[in-house]
């Protein structure tokens, strides 16, 4: 493609509103423009580099057996009413009403639509296993677009369901679908982790978040040090023996302590060690139940493992005035001592504390002294606390380490929960009726497009891996004017075609220091300058990785370029 005849709008500013460099490099180098807040058009790079993406996930989910298919992106609301999540879903999920005032979603995701018609078309064991995947754009009104393509309310994604008659089944093909996603973001050159993840709204169990690793990632992942353990940080379990030590327990005594709402603060008023500290939040359960909930000073309940240990559907902090109404006393004054009509539920962590201090739900005012099961009684102890780093692995090996990750990908094991509710079943051998068992499987491919720059860029631009690159050569002639350097050029640019190579050819009529600035803007892997030496037959190649300059005779270009691109 010659540059004079596509669209590659570059800009020397960096966007105002662009706080990450993905945003900011996609947005330069001109491949993508914003249309609105979380909106994006992806210009011909952009989308070019989508369609790479795409292709690397169509022939991996081929190979793991799954086939392609398109469904709406308009959804009916009674199908989502059917599973309820038209209620529970949240303000994400974009709603709307037709001419006829009926309801309709802008699919965010299509378990509703993908189960709805396997319910309608598959009617035996025979037809199962099966496996669908569609690309497709979503939709998520989410409450605060950023990061570009990171964070959107619109953006393209790979989306599979698999339908089975067996747990077993599912389990073969879930192996299979955490295979094919290792090999896309392995072909896609990312560095990643494939991490124990919680299913959130999505439901069922068993799952994996695959994080490209990054600084600016919204997702902690803690990593052992020594094996392949990783999970993400909600989802990580505590593998921590607590020991109580041998001091004698003292008598509890009530003290003032004005003004000391925090752990830290009340620490530092008693001049005692913070780990002596037994944190007490009153959490609301599911909008109607209350739970007081214990964590030692120096940890963080999870409120995930809350959720999972109470199996509830949603947890929050109760607010002042319900604490106030249950336990007599503002938030940073709560204990468990004397707690009568409310559950105590505490972290494995406070069985090991001896002589200890808490709220007395008296505002200004905490016990010293404080001791489990003499002093209060707690109802029931887990693993409550979020791991944190120098904390032994989970798995028995090594230390847990922590690092920022983005999510692009996400494998689930979602059961008969949707096919239950939406009455997806199939006759066994038997000919008796059962319910479908399912997995889901999602890939955020304009969300991998952004991660892959925030993995390979530098300060001049991108530096896009060759599986992914818009084209794979950037043909530069200096001067367009020189009739030996554009001959010369229109000469390569030819051979490349023939080759099959994918070039994009700069024949503008512009100063060399603009098209090379342009060029290690756009990022391609490597780049051919036809100049001076036009007129004895040689070009410079410059290696955009490395920065590895050459000069090669015309007659060594198409040898030179296949090594280079056989070369990992």
């Amino acid at each position: 493609m010659k540059h004079s005849q596509t669209l590659i709008p570059t800009l020397k500013e960096v966007p105002t509103d662009a706080e990450i460099a993905s945003h900011k490099l996609l947005v330069r180098a001109g491949y993508v423009r914003q249309t609105a807040s979380g909106v994006y058009s992806f210009l011909p790079l952009g989308n070019k580099v989508l369609k790479k993406v795409e292709q690397i996930v169509r022939e991996e989910m081929e190979l793991a057996g799954a086939v392609e298919m398109l469904m709406p992106a308009l959804q009916p609301a009674d199908l989502w009413k059917e599973t309820g999540r038209w209620y529970n879903f949240g303000p994400e999920l974009m709603r709307l009403h037709d001419r006829h005032d009926r309801e309709f979603v802008l699919g965010a995701t299509h378990e509703e639509v993908i189960t709805s018609i396997i319910r309608d078309e598959v009617k035996s064991y025979k037809k199962l296993p099966l496996t669908l995947y569609q690309i497709q754009t979503k939709y998520r009104d989410e409450k605060r677009p950023r990061f570009g393509l990171l964070r959107g309310r619109e953006f393209v994604m790979k989306d599979a369901y698999s339908f089975h008659d067996t747990d077993e089944s599912l389990d073969d093909v879930y192996d299979k679908m955490y295979l094919a996603y290792s090999n896309i973001f392995k072909r896609c050159g990312l560095n990643f982790r494939a991490v124990i993840a919680d299913s959130g709204a999505m439901g069922g169990k068993d799952t994996h978040e695959f994080m490209v690793l990054s600084e600016i990632g919204e997702d902690t992942i803690a990593y052992s040090d020594t094996s392949d353990f990783a999970a993400n940080i909600e989802m990580a379990p505590v593998n921590v023996e607590y020991t109580r030590n041998t001091e004698q327990e003292q008598e509890r005594t009530i003290v003032d302590t004005p003004s000391a709402k925090t752990m830290e603060e009340v620490s530092n008023f008693l001049n005692v060690s913070i780990d002596k500290g037994i944190k007490s939040l009153l959490f609301k359960i599911d909008e109607d139940k209350f739970a007081l909930v214990l964590a030692r000073g120096d940890h963080e309940i999870n409120d995930i493992k809350l959720k999972n240990c109470l199996g509830a559907t949603h947890v929050e902090l109760a607010s002042e005035e319900e604490a106030k109404a249950l336990l007599g006393a503002d938030i940073g004054s709560l204990g468990p001592v004397n707690v009568k009509e409310i559950p105590i539920i505490a972290d494995n962590a406070i069985t090991s504390i001896v002589n200890g201090y808490c709220g007395a739900n008296e505002t200004g005012k905490h016990y010293i002294n404080v001791n489990p099961n003499k002093d209060f009684t707690v109802d029931k102890y887990e693993d409550l606390r979020f791991i944190k780093e120098g904390d032994p692995s989970p798995d028995g090996k090594g230390t847990i380490q922590f690092a920022k990750g983005i999510e692009v990908g996400h494998v689930f094991k979602l059961g008969k929960r949707y096919a239950e509710k939406l009455g997806a079943q199939y006759l066994n051998e038997q000919g008796k009726q059962e319910v479908m068992t399912m997995g889901c499987y999602g890939i955020g491919v304009s969300r991998t497009v952004a991660a892959i720059v925030e993995q390979f860029h530098d300060e001049k631009g991108i530096i896009w891996p060759k599986s992914v690159s818009p084209y794979d050569i950037h043909l530069v002639t200096v001067n367009t004017k020189d009739e030996e350097q554009l001959h010369l050029s229109e000469s390569i640019y030819k051979e490349l075609q023939q080759n099959h190579f994918d070039v994009l050819f700069d024949d503008r009529k512009e100063r060399a220091g603009v098209k090379f600035a342009d060029s290690d803007l756009i990022g391609l892997p490597i780049r051919i300058t036809v100049g001076k030496r036009a007129s004895e037959g040689y070009v410079e190649c410059k290696v955009r990785e490395d920065g590895e300059q050459f000069d090669l005779h015309v007659s060594e270009i198409v040898p030179s370029i296949k090594k280079f691109f056989s070369e990992n």
